[in-house]
């Protein structure tokens, strides 16, 4: 079982925000969570940084390293808390679609 520990929260910073997307910059210290959210729209991430992601979804906890620029698409729907599991602050870019 897994101890509650508290983590500093990612600080998104929107940049564009239309008709068509919404554009937010993520950046993350080491150890920094999103929260456990659900994607309301369908997006697009650019990693701005190479990431050491921690998803924490209803299958359990997977670590994903992504490269810088290794840009991936979900579709709206997707559910899940998203951790900077590194020891390096990360970003990324996610432009949601309207």
């Amino acid at each position: 079982m897994s101890q509650f520990r508290a983590r500093p929260p990612a600080v998104p910073t929107v940049l564009l925000d239309d008709a068509m997307v919404r554009v937010t910059r993520w950046n993350f210290e080491p150890g920094a969570d999103t929260g456990h959210h659900v994607h309301g729209l369908g997006y697009v991430v650019v990693p701005m940084t190479d990431c050491d992601f921690l998803i924490e979804d209803e299958t359990g906890e997977r670590r994903v390293p992504t490269t810088a620029g290794a840009v991936y698409r979900r579709e709206a729907g997707v559910a899940h808390n998203v951790v900077n599991g590194g020891d390096k602050p990360m970003s990324f870019i996610e432009i949601e679609y309207k």
